[in-house]
Formats: C-alpha cells, structure tokens, sequence
C-alpha cells in the first residue's frame, strides 16, 4: 500500500477523534498541500479485496489492482507515487472513502487526470427511504462489522461513489468497476464477483455521508466502466496461468497495452467484450453515463505505438530482465513458449526464458553500441513460440460425484487431444457437468456456466456414453482455440485493415473494422485511423437475411494470403472456400477446386466477389458468431490441402460453408504460419516440437457479432 503512514494517521484520527468523513472534508489538508505538484497532474485511487471475512474469498482482485498500477505507470506516464492501493484489511469503507476525498478530491485540479478503480464484491440492499426497491452497492472488507445486528451492512452505495467522481474538480475523471450486483442461487464456472441480495439496513454513517455528498457542488461527468450491462448479469474472474484475474480488467488493460485507445468508449468495449467471448464469459460491459458517445480523452497514452509488456526489473549482470506480459491475448500467455521474441525501440532482441504467471524472465542479445536496458522500456512481441502438444482442458465439475469424475476422466482420455481437470484447480477451457433440471443429465459448459449446443447426453444416459458423444464438438472447439492462438492484431507488423460490412442500398453500412496498428505506420496515421468511424454497439449486431462482406486492404508492400475460418452459435465451424471452375464443367466427375485467396501490394479484396452467385447471406436461427481472417506472407498450401481432402458436392459450394474437418484445418493453418517464418533456420532446435510464428509474415484479425 502506498504511504502507509499517511493511512494509519488517517486511521487513528478518525478512530480517536470520531470525525465524520463530511467532517474531514471541512477540516483541509496541509498534508497534501505541502505535496502538491503543479497542474496537470494524474492520480489514482486502487482497489482490491479477495480476503472478506465469513464469506467466500475471491482470487483476482489483487491481480486487478497490479494490472492497473502496471497499466497506469508504463502505458499512461503515472507517478507511481500518484497511485494509492487500498487491498483486503485495508479496504474499509471508511479507509475507501476518506482515501477518495483526500487522495483524489483534495489533490485533483481541473485539467487533471484521475482514475479509480474498485475489484471486489457488490451486491443490492434496501434503503428505508425506499424500502420498495433495491440499491446497488459495493462491499467493502469490513462488510460484517456490524454482525452483532445482522440487520445493518456497511455497504457504499453506486450512487455514493458516482456522486464522490462527479464532485472531483476534472472533467477527466474514469472509473473502472469490475463488481457486479445480480447472485444466481448456483454458480456453474468462474467465480462471480456479487453477494445475495440483501434486505438489511445500510450503516447509518453511510446514509449520512450520501446526504453530505447530496449538497456538494457536482461538475465533473465521469466515463464510469461497469463490467456488466444487464441487472443479472454477474462478474466474472478468470483462473489462468499461474494466477487469477477479473476477466474485464484483464481484457481492459491488455486492450489498452497493445493499442492507442480509440476516440470513441464504446470501440473499446466492443474489442473488450470480444475478448471476454473468447475468455468464456457472455458478460458485456457497460458504459455508466448518460453521455453514450464521451471521448475517451481521459486515457491517453505517453507513447502512442502500444506493447505487449514492458522491463520490470533488470539483473546485476545486465544480461537477464524481468518483463511483465499484460499486453499478450490472454488466451496466448498461457501457452507462450520459451525462446519466443521481444523486441525494443532500439532493437535489441529479448528472448524469453521462463515465465510464471504474467511474469517472465529473458535473455539480452547484445547489439554493439546499444545504450544499455532501462527499466520501464516497452516491448514489443517479435516471434511467438507455441508448442505442438496443446491440448483442450475440459474442468469436472465438483458438484458431479466421484464415480462420475472418475468416468468421465476415464471417458476424455479416449481423445488425444483431450485433457481433464478439477474445476477450479487449473485452466480450463470448458465444463463438464450435469444440467440443472430433474431428471438431471450430463453437458458441456463455457467457463461462463453457458451450455454449449447440441453436447447435452440423454436422460439416464451414461457418463461414458455422453462423453463420447461430444467427439464433433471436441474437435470443433480444439480447432478454434489453435487458431484463436494466432491473434496478434495488436503486434503484426503487416499493414493490413479488414472490415465487416452489410451490403445494403448504395454503400455498404460497416459493422466492425480491425485494422494493424504497429510500428509501421507514423502517428499521424494511427490517429487518421482512430478517428474512422466504427461501430458504436459494444456488440455488433447482423439481423437474419443479410447480405454480408469483407473488404480487405493490404497496405504492405507485400503480397498476402488470406484464410478465413469460424464459430457458428460457438459449435459449428465454417470457413471461407474460393472456388475455382473447373476446366471441364461437363464433367460428372470433376472435383471442385479451391484457391489461394491472394491480394497484391496495395490492393482492396472484396469476400466473397461481389455477384449473385458467391453472395453470403446470413440465415437464421439467431446465433452468436466468431470469425479468424488470417494473412500470410506465404501461401496456405496446407490448409488448401486440408480443406480439399473432404468432397463437396456442387450444392455445398458455398463461399461461407460448413467446415467439415476442424482440426486437421486449424493444425495446418498453424504449420502454414510456421512455413512462412523466416527463422526456422536460426531457430532449429525450437521448430521441431513448436510452432514458430514471425509477426513479420503473419496477421490474425478476429471478428465476433450477434445474429438476430
């Protein structure tokens, strides 16, 4: 925590003295106008609590509260001096909201920037004032000091902290709330941040602070970013690679490492809520104002190329450094491979030796006259190094019995590319559990407690026999988490830009662009780019019976091959087939044929053509879809190959049409990436049991929208 000692001095005055925080706000502060830094200035206010007593602890909210302090300080140039964490014990109501006025309302000036951020329980509670409704509200760690009357909680309410951001003197003022309010009876998958509903009384003190509060002076108008849109909805953390994250500050702060924020809130909160997709979580978050199109002017970086980490600490020898990895996809950390590649502005390689959690360990390879390694430089990904022996973990259940664990894990063994764990233990990528209904039956589950369609077993049906139902399902789901491994629109350094649109009256409408945005392109141009319009729904939205598109622009210099495969309703796989005529179309027996997808230097690609003969039109039912366009610098003979050995009739072609053969597609799409890479060579030893991708010869896009 910083400035402890100011804390416990603010402690013991409040405990000896009894004064009111409405009172301490009177009272000034010398204290920190002796410590004043001239205007502007950026102070942040760091919250976290996994240790609440008498009820179920949390694991990531401490995790939250590094993210952010790294994020702030490396990516947004805050003093860490600025920052004040309050985590567990800390983390009263008291101590919160008297570390707010002091540390925020008292040191903040207009023009300033300020950011709070809280991880941690919430939940709803009933007002006296309005005892017919429920009030949503946070939890602080002191949430059972008053049990000996279980009647009254000492919660802070939403609407006290967003009158507490509004009363601060700046306009720049952005508040993250990874809590939630809505706690299901049962709880299926990732732990959820949010308690029961509550019919007790709120601490008076509390009630009379919100009454102070009510008659401040409110000019500021905060972009406040809830990690749930819907009532009941819950939060979500994540349990990854050696720790556990709130799964919306994870996807927020690595967005905000790999990429310049865009002008609008709400591109951010689409790319966020694809993110949580992938992570197994349906949560959306929200933007808490009444402003739905705020600038995001309050969140702009020092250095406006983004990173996939940055040197934390260097060894004695100057040879060795340690580097914090929260700008890498979540879903690719946890199989980030030895010997992968970091690269600095000054050119100098990094290669990566170990890594425990978001914290890794690399090796220097020296360039002469290179000025020597500082920490708080920026890294950028160069080569990524995946293994080949990836498997899909599917998480058991605690609540299945243990014959049925047994079983199933006897059951599971079956696929070579399948592995079992206990829920909860390890990183998993689905659930295997029983249905909630009576008579009950087994099913599969995103880690976001979702049943996965058409993977549920009969009623009665045995373990064994319902596991072995899943093998379609199992290789579809295996085959999209490989290739979800190839994201790296944040570290290409292909200049490439793919947008979704319908193809509606006389021009397109755009429904999502992902464009590439590294070291290639000048600032000027990163910025002409964020100020291009997008999509303003956190979730794109595509009604049945449209007539859809690609329009891809290869800005390289160089000639690119594109792929394009996909989820349908997260368990049917497609891909993109361009179909060659066949010389002799008379021909009973001609093969259809497929072709390279290749677009020139500078070229604009429309997919699939634009004619009424190779139109996608999107049909129902109402679904969710994912979709990978990947581009390489070299050709994707194997994939073509992969996708040829299936025969297609003439009915079935298709451009967007079913993918037959899941897997065997995505692991040539990753020796195809592999190929393409100029270092295999160099890095001999390594290719032989992994996957050695350039980001010189490849660029993977992903795109996610709601068909209704």
């Amino acid at each position: 925590m910083e400035r402890r000692t100011f804390l416990n001095r603010i402690g013991s005055i409040l405990a000896v003295l009894g004064i009111a925080e409405a009172e301490w706000l009177s009272l000034g502060n010398r204290y920190y106008q002796a410590l004043a830094q001239p205007s502007p200035r950026k102070l942040a206010l760091l919250i976290g609590i996994n240790q609440y007593p008498q009820i179920p602890v949390l694991s990531g909210c401490l995790t939250d509260v590094d993210l952010q302090r790294e994020l702030l300080i490396h990516r947004f140039g805050f003093q860490g001096s600025d920052i004040l964490t309050l985590t567990d014990e800390q983390a009263s109501r008291e101590f919160i909201e008297t570390a707010f006025l002091d540390h925020l309302g008292k040191q903040a000036k207009p023009d300033d920037v300020v950011v709070f951020h809280f991880s941690g329980y919430g939940s709803r509670v009933k007002l006296e004032t309005s005892p017919d409704t429920m009030q949503n509200a946070l939890v602080p760690v002191n949430v059972g000091e008053y049990a000996q009357n279980d009647k009254i909680v000492n919660y802070i309410l939403e609407e006290t902290l967003l009158l507490l951001l509004r009363s601060l003197p700046t306009d720049r003022v952005t508040a993250v709330l990874d809590s939630s309010y809505y706690a299901p009876s049962t709880v299926l998958g990732l732990k959820i941040r949010a308690l029961q509903e509550s019919v007790a009384k709120l601490a008076a003190e509390e009630l009379d602070f919100l009454k102070q509060l009510k008659t401040q002076k409110l000019s500021s108008a905060p972009i406040v970013l809830a990690a749930t849109s819907e009532s009941n909805q819950p939060a979500r953390e994540g349990l990854f690679s050696g720790f556990s994250a709130g799964l919306f500050t994870y996807a927020l702060t690595q967005y905000l490492w790999e990429f310049s924020p865009a002008t609008k809130i709400q591109f951010v909160l689409s790319h966020v809520e694809n993110s949580l997709s992938k992570l197994g979580s349906k949560q959306q978050p929200e933007l808490l104002s009444s402003q739905k199109n705020l600038d995001i002017t309050s969140l702009v970086p020092d250095n406006i190329i983004g990173a996939e980490g940055v040197v934390s600490a260097i060894e004695e020898d100057g040879k060795t450094v340690y580097l914090w990895l929260a700008g890498l996809p979540p879903q690719v950390l946890l199989y980030y491979g030895v010997n992968s590649r970091f690269t600095l502005a000054t050119t100098e390689q990094l290669v990566l030796r170990s890594r425990t959690g978001l914290t890794a360990k690399a090796q220097i390879s020296k360039i002469e006259g290179a000025n020597p390694l500082q920490v708080g430089q920026l890294i950028q990904e160069a080569v990524r190094v995946l293994p080949r022996n990836i498997n899909l973990t599917i998480a058991l259940d605690t609540r299945l019995e243990r014959i049925e664990r047994v079983d199933a894990t006897s059951a599971f063994a079956g696929f070579s590319h399948v592995s079992t764990v206990i829920a909860g233990e390890k990183p998993a990528d689905y659930i295997f559990a029983k249905l909630q209904e009576i008579p009950s039956r087994y099913g599969l589950f995103s880690l976001g407690g979702e049943l996965i369609p058409n993977t549920t077993g009969e009623v009665g049906e045995a373990v064994k026999s319902t596991v072995q139902r899943l093998a379609p399902n199992l290789s579809t789901l295996f085959a999209a988490k490989l290739w979800r491994l190839t994201e790296n629109q944040g570290s290409s350094r292909l200049p490439l830009k793919a947008t979704l649109e319908i193809i509606s009256g006389i021009s397109p409408r755009v429904v999502m662009q992902r464009e590439t945005i590294r070291t290639v392109k000048s600032e000027t141009s990163i910025k002409k780019s964020l100020s291009t319009p997008h999509s303003l729904l956190p979730t794109a939205i595509v009604p049945i019976g449209s007539r859809m598109q690609y329009r891809v622009e290869n800005q390289s210099d160089r000639s690119v091959y594109l792929i394009l495969l996909g989820l349908n309703n997260n368990h049917t796989g497609v891909a993109f087939y361009s179909w060659e005529t066949p010389q002799e179309p008379n021909t009973a027996d001609t093969k259809p044929l497929l072709k390279q997808v290749v677009i020139a230097p500078g070229e604009t690609l429309t997919l699939p053509q634009t004619n009424s003969a190779s139109e996608w039109l999107i049909s129902g039912p109402a679904c969710f879809c994912e979709q990978q366009v990947i581009f390489s610098t070299a050709p994707f003979s194997e994939t073509l190959a992969a996708l040829s050995t299936v025969k297609y009739s003439t009915a079935e072609q298709q451009p967007i049409g079913s993918l037959l053969n899941p897997l065997d597609v995505a692991q040539a799409l990753l020796q195809d990436l592999h190929n393409a890479s100029a270092l295999k060579a160099e890095m001999n030893s390594t290719a032989a049991d992994s996957y050695i991708l350039d980001v010189n010869n490849w660029a993977s896009l992903s795109f996610s929208f709601q068909v209704v």
